[in-house]
């Protein structure tokens, strides 16, 4: 069970068992138990919510509370491990882009950093809003429909609704494979539970079977390094 207090949002991962008492069973109903656990968050009796779950092609389940108020009783949400919005010092001066002052907010907000996000642009869409791939992805960050849904964004063709909810969702890859970035940005890419089914917990084993995922990912998380070292200063 992740709590999102940015957008008043809980989402579970279905592809991967409980494994805390505070976790949602992954039983054959998992929207009716993500409903009990519900129970365990507060809400404001003078501001009525309206709860939507929806099951989306990510893997991940959303709840959206509404007004509801998510209590510490689950947990306080932080930054992904193993990120970090400091620059990694080099030779050379970073390349700037357009997009430079929503990527700073998304990176502060979102715990992700400016080069990992810009590089996840510039090979996703090379920078171009109203890109749509042959898959239907869309946008700056490469959006799938129900994932954007999932995200709340209305406009997968808006820069800051795109740059926002991609760093957001990356940001929830990072936190649930622990930092490691090889394996989020895999997710990222193949979806999250495609990674999650390979049985691996480390950049370093997913490299051992990285044969198992599509040739396209494989490149994609070669793409991403290489183009993050243009982007990091």
């Amino acid at each position: 069970m992740h709590i999102d207090p940015v957008r008043n949002t809980l989402w579970y991962d279905l592809s991967s068992p409980s494994q805390s008492s505070n976790s949602v069973s992954n039983d054959s109903n998992p929207a009716a138990s993500f409903e009990q656990v519900l129970g365990q968050v507060g809400q404001n009796p003078e501001q009525p919510s309206s709860r939507t779950i929806s099951n989306r092609e990510d893997g991940l389940l959303w709840m959206h509370l509404g007004n509801g108020t998510v209590t510490e009783e689950l947990g306080n949400v932080s930054a992904a491990p193993g990120t970090s919005s400091n620059s990694i010092s080099a030779a050379h001066e970073a390349i700037s882009t357009d997009y430079d002052a929503l990527i700073k907010q998304a990176s502060l907000k979102y715990g992700v950093s400016e080069s990992l996000i810009k590089a996840v642009i510039d090979t996703e869409s090379s920078f171009n809003p109203n890109v749509v791939s042959s898959a239907g992805a869309k946008g700056l960050m490469q959006l799938m429909d129900g994932t954007a849904a999932g995200l709340g964004v209305t406009n997968a063709f808006d820069p800051a609704q795109s740059i926002d909810a991609g760093t957001r969702y990356l940001s929830y890859q990072l936190q649930r494979f622990n930092g490691e970035e090889k394996l989020a940005l895999a997710a990222y890419n193949a979806g999250p539970g495609r990674v999650g089914r390979l049985g691996v917990d480390t950049d370093e084993e997913l490299m051992t079977v990285m044969s198992r995922l599509p040739l396209e990912t494989q490149r994609y998380i070669t793409k991403i390094e290489q183009a993050q070292a243009k982007y990091t200063v």
